[in-house]
């Protein structure tokens, strides 16, 4: 239980990061909105993820993996369509986001 809570406490300290970076566009209202919304991202990155990942297997390959980015950057648009107070105002910021959040995560992730 203790290393989901640490996970969702990275992925809320990644969307903290993008949301704060100007040239990203992502905006929250409130400290639980932002929470609420890594807390979805979490489930739906859990969920549906694999699924695209599967469906998507030619693509990855084909590009050498740089479809995921586009594959988190869906969910992270997702994600702010379901979350409100939550605002990825284009897939154009959807993708700025997942290119940040990603980065931050990996930066985190590895002092685990």
């Amino acid at each position: 239980m203790g290393t989901i809570l640490i996970r969702w406490l990275i992925l809320a300290i990644a969307i903290f990061v993008a949301a704060h970076l100007k040239f990203v566009g992502i905006r929250y209202e409130s400290l639980s909105s932002l929470l609420v919304a890594a807390l979805v991202l979490g489930i739906i990155n859990a969920l549906l993820k694999p699924i695209f990942v599967t469906l998507t297997l030619p693509f990855i390959l084909l590009t050498f993996g740089l479809f995921l980015i586009v594959i988190n950057a869906l969910l992270l648009y997702w994600t702010g369509k379901l979350v409100t107070g939550f605002i990825v105002p284009s897939f154009g910021s959807a993708i700025a986001g997942a290119v940040v959040i990603s980065l931050v995560r990996l930066a985190l992730e590895g002092w685990l």
